[in-house]
């Protein structure tokens, strides 16, 4: 599988969203706000820790291993998303948090 950089994750994920956009307007009458964005996140964020609880066998239902890696991958595509929504550049953060973090160790 061929490796994928930040900038095509930024552009797949924001075409993604854009056909959410159209349809929420279309079953809603608006688009989800960045706050909305940002519960989804949340949700989908807590779905990943659960999966990791059961695929532990820590939590009683099995084979969320497919569902685990959905939602890990949803999780990344939400913060790709709510960064860019924000005009926070993803990648920059990422290097800065990853250095920073480095020198601290």
């Amino acid at each position: 599988m061929a490796s994928l950089n930040f900038e095509e994750l930024k552009q797949r994920s924001a075409q993604i969203r854009k056909r959410y956009h159209e349809l929420e307007v279309a079953h809603h009458g608006s688009e989800w706000t960045i706050e909305e964005d940002a519960l989804a996140f949340l949700t989908d964020a807590g779905l990943v820790g659960r999966h990791v609880m059961s695929q532990q066998g820590r939590w009683p239902k099995a084979n969320t291993e497919e569902e685990l890696k959905h939602k890990i991958g949803e999780s990344i595509w939400w913060l790709t998303v709510l960064a860019e929504r924000m005009n926070i550049n993803i990648e920059t953060v990422t290097k800065d948090f990853l250095a920073k973090t480095e020198k601290l160790l």
